[in-house]
């Protein structure tokens, strides 16, 4: 390929696979004349799907053979033993080989990071690789991490995470020094676990702009930049928020629909109603960062449509061009040898 940012994508995975991940690759070309992409998958279906789709083969737009794929079902154990020419693994082959920059997928979360961090391999001084998105708030977006990747994690992995979405931050946002809030059940010192609480000690006593324990509608607010938390809890958080967008569109759409004076009300707010369904659009913030790899992978919703699948192809098109895995080693190294010294 030219000079392009390369990236791989799991053209199988997700929900609804070639069906969504061909009409996104589309619209990311056309959004991103910087970027070329591959399709790994079954290339008779993938070429077929371009067909359908009026699109060919180019040199931003290629097509590499993958003989399985991993299943929504597949255990991540299965899929990193027995699927190693699944379109997940060749995809996440290719940046470990560095014929792409970065890997997209839309397939089975578990078997994407096991496979992911088998492949790649963590950055020194990382235990674990954290899931990171974005959230909308009053003040743009809040990043949000582990949303998922770690259920059982402990002060040292939260004091992890909460460097990597401090660079990751720096990184995306170009702020200079992101403030960083540990979510917990309330602000006071005596509450939340053990584990919260030792991750408190350790954050007060780091370099980071380090802002105390934060609430879950501080999420929201706009008066943080990362907020960091445990894999079982932010998974958590993020459905909710997920769920709630949904329920406050379809509420506003059937309270204008109700009746003659309610439709005359919804054609006068239509501009206004628009915008606001935009700002809490799930999709504009599909697309979510695994950090602590030696490489760039980004996670889409299973259930993503186009719309959202593109939005995770820009993300890692950012990610390359902003050098996210680089910063944070970095960072970590900067840190460690801090420590030594």
């Amino acid at each position: 390929m030219g000079t392009w940012y390369r990236i791989a994508l799991d053209a199988m995975g997700g929900d609804h696979g070639l069906t969504v991940v061909i009409p996104a690759a589309k619209k990311a070309l056309e959004n991103h004349v910087d970027i070329a992409l591959i399709l790994v998958g079954d290339e008779q279906q993938i070429r077929a799907a371009l067909q359908a789709q009026n699109m060919a083969e180019t040199e931003r737009l290629q097509v590499k053979h993958a003989s399985q794929v991993v299943t929504m079902e597949d255990s991540p154990a299965l899929a990193l033993k027995n699927k190693k020419d699944s379109s997940m693994r060749i995809a996440i082959n290719l940046v470990k080989d560095n014929q792409a920059d970065a890997v997209v997928s839309a397939g089975n979360t578990g078997a994407l990071m096991a496979t992911a961090r088998f492949v790649l391999k963590m950055l020194p001084g990382i235990d674990r690789p954290a899931i990171c998105t974005v959230m909308p708030s009053l003040q743009g977006h809040t990043h949000v991490l582990d949303l998922g990747a770690n259920v059982d994690s402990s002060a040292e992995h939260l004091y992890q995470f909460a460097l990597m979405g401090s660079e990751l931050s720096k990184a995306i946002d170009e702020l200079a020094s992101p403030r960083v809030g540990l979510l917990n059940i309330g602000q006071e010192a005596i509450k939340g676990n053990e584990q919260v609480k030792a991750a408190n000690a350790l954050l007060e006593n780091s370099p980071l702009n380090y802002i105390g324990y934060v609430e879950g509608d501080d999420i929201y607010l706009g008066e943080v930049d990362v907020i960091v938390c445990d894999g079982f809890v932010g998974n958590i958080a993020l459905k909710t928020s997920e769920g709630l967008a949904k329920m406050i569109s379809s509420k506003l759409k059937g309270s204008f629909t109700r009746n003659f004076l309610s439709k005359m009300a919804g054609l006068i707010s239509l501009p206004v109603l628009n915008n606001f369904r935009q700002e809490i659009d799930p999709r504009r913030y599909n697309g979510a960062s695994l950090l602590g790899l030696q490489g760039i992978a980004v996670k889409s919703h299973g259930g993503a449509d186009s719309l959202a699948f593109a939005n995770a192809i820009s993300i890692a098109r950012t990610e390359i061009i902003k050098q996210v895995p680089q910063r944070i080693n970095k960072q970590i190294a900067a840190l460690l040898e801090g420590q030594t010294v």
